[in-house]
């Protein structure tokens, strides 16, 4: 039997871990096995005929939120092109229904976590046991699965992030993640898993992506693995998704320990209403959140990346600027803003009827509207999102942007006026895609110009520092008449993934 396991990545850069757990415990079929992965670019019939260039017995399907579309289609071709490939689904999209794309193409479907379920399908396949085709897993013993880390190739390793895990689960019920519906926190025993990273490490692997929900809840694990990051020689790259209220002292201890651009961390806000908070069963610890935040932004290098979502269940537009400010008022950060999304399987859907949630049926399944944001606010606080993404998380006009919303020193009005300014940025484009870093620059400069009726000289001064910070920039066409003066002090960006970080 040949079997491929495949998937599509959102980006080149990123790597498949479920599909290295399935094939590290793939047993005797191993050497039967290939894995192919694919990225979301990749046009669909180049995938389907890579997939069939073998003539593959089964092919194993990662469904995500991010491909789940392009998957239907590509099952469509592999059956019409050859309808005895047995296909196989599994991941997160078909783990709970109902299923808002349909799958009915598919031979066979497994839900849950498919690190041993794979193999036991195969083996059924192969000796023709009579098969449900939907299967639900209960959950794995973590100490029964085979570790995947020595099947990242060499390529995988010199260009793509490399996904790794501890634990698997969340202890807590925000309804609108589908990690709340673990029903407990399970870990993988942890020299075990040293021991992989250190071979890793001695690979050559120096960027590190922890998909762990909550890094930080288990302060044992948490310090041994900031150990084996402290212990080795820079430069480097480790990501963790961390709850913002546990930071004792042994942990920030050794968070201050890390160079510049060696650490990210990501941490979930969502929402600081209380009120709403409570709604989606999201616990706020308000002064220890400010408190670990403060120390985060002023006593480490680590690069911080905090996140909003926009359209949660009775949250005002008013309510989610509010929210801006005060994160803006606490930390100079990266600060991603989503938008909700009702996924299958979630208790977010108990709020449709009182808040008045309508999602669209299409992934990613966003909110369309509700009874506090009309259609129109969700599309303008979509294109907010883009362009603070463009302006503000870039990093690119880190100080002219402070031209927008008054001094530092005052309190600042940051959503009111970025929301103007995104409104009139779209008023200008009619786009929020393919706008340059030039043309980026030169819309900014009009505003603060022509709008806030701002100092020319003290814009282009900001601008100027801005924008040739980094070494090989040249000086914009609409900055040159305001350069006389300017001393050029610029210097290296950071290289690597995490090319933010020295910006």
């Amino acid at each position: 039997m040949k079997i491929i396991l495949s998937t599509l990545n959102s980006r080149f850069t990123h790597s498949a871990i479920g599909l290295r757990y399935i094939y590290a415990n793939m047993q005797e079929l191993q050497s039967n096995t290939t894995i192919l992965e694919f990225s979301i670019n990749d046009a669909i019939q180049t995938i389907a005929e890579k997939l069939l260039h073998n003539a593959p017995d089964v092919i194993g399907l990662g469904v995500y939120i991010w491909n789940a579309s392009h998957i239907r289609e590509l099952i469509h071709i592999l059956k019409k092109v050859s309808p005895e490939t047995i296909v196989v689904l599994g991941g997160p999209e078909v783990t709970y229904l109902p299923f808002r794309v349909n799958y009915d193409d598919a031979d066979y479907i497994i839900q849950g976590e498919g690190d041993l379920a794979f193999y036991n399908l195969c083996k059924n396949i192969i000796s023709k046991t009579p098969q449900e085709r939907i299967s639900r897993m209960s959950l794995p013993n973590l100490k029964e699965i085979k570790l995947p880390y020595k099947y990242y190739t060499d390529d995988d390793i010199k260009n793509r992030y490399i996904y790794v895990e501890i634990s698997r689960g969340c202890p807590f019920e925000c309804e609108f993640c589908l990690s709340s519906m673990d029903e407990k926190v399970r870990a993988f025993n942890l020299d075990e898993v040293l021991h992989e990273f250190e071979i890793l490490w001695q690979r050559g692997a120096r960027n590190f992506k922890f998909v762990d929900r909550t890094f930080n809840l288990n302060m044992k694990s948490a310090n041994k693995i900031l150990d084996f990051f402290l212990d080795k020689e820079p430069p480097y790259f480790a990501h963790f998704e961390v709850i913002p209220d546990h930071f004792p002292a042994s942990l920030r201890e050794k968070i201050q320990r890390f160079p510049h651009g060696a650490l990210q961390l990501e941490i979930g806000i969502q929402t600081l209403n209380l009120e709403i908070a409570n709604n989606i069963s999201r616990q706020l610890k308000l002064d220890k959140i400010k408190e670990n935040i403060k120390f985060l932004e002023n006593e480490t290098t680590a690069h911080i990346h905090l996140d909003l979502i926009v359209g949660l269940p009775g949250e005002s537009l008013e309510s989610f600027g509010n929210n801006l400010d005060e994160l803006m008022q606490m930390s100079s950060c990266e600060i991603q803003i989503g938008i909700l999304k009702k996924l299958s399987g979630t208790h977010i859907t108990r709020h449709d009827i009182t808040h008045g949630m309508v999602y669209s049926d299409i992934p990613p399944y966003d909110i369309l509207k509700n009874s506090k944001l009309s259609f129109e606010d969700i599309q303008i606080m979509k294109r907010f999102s883009r362009f603070w993404d463009l302006f503000y998380n870039s990093g690119n006009f880190k100080s002219s942007l402070h031209l927008l919303w008054g001094k530092e020193s005052e309190k600042p009005q940051v959503f009111k006026n970025f929301y103007a300014f995104g409104l009139w940025i779209y008023e200008q484009t009619d786009s929020t895609w393919k706008i340059s870093l030039q043309r980026q620059g030169e819309l900014l400069f009009d505003y603060l110009s022509e709008v806030k009726r701002v100092e020319i000289q003290t814009i282009a001064d900001k601008m100027l520092h801005d924008m040739m910070k980094l070494k090989g920039r040249a000086i914009p066409a609409y900055l040159k008449p305001y350069a006389t003066n300017f001393q050029v002090n610029a210097k290296l960006g950071s290289s690597g993934f995490n090319k933010r970080q020295n910006i």
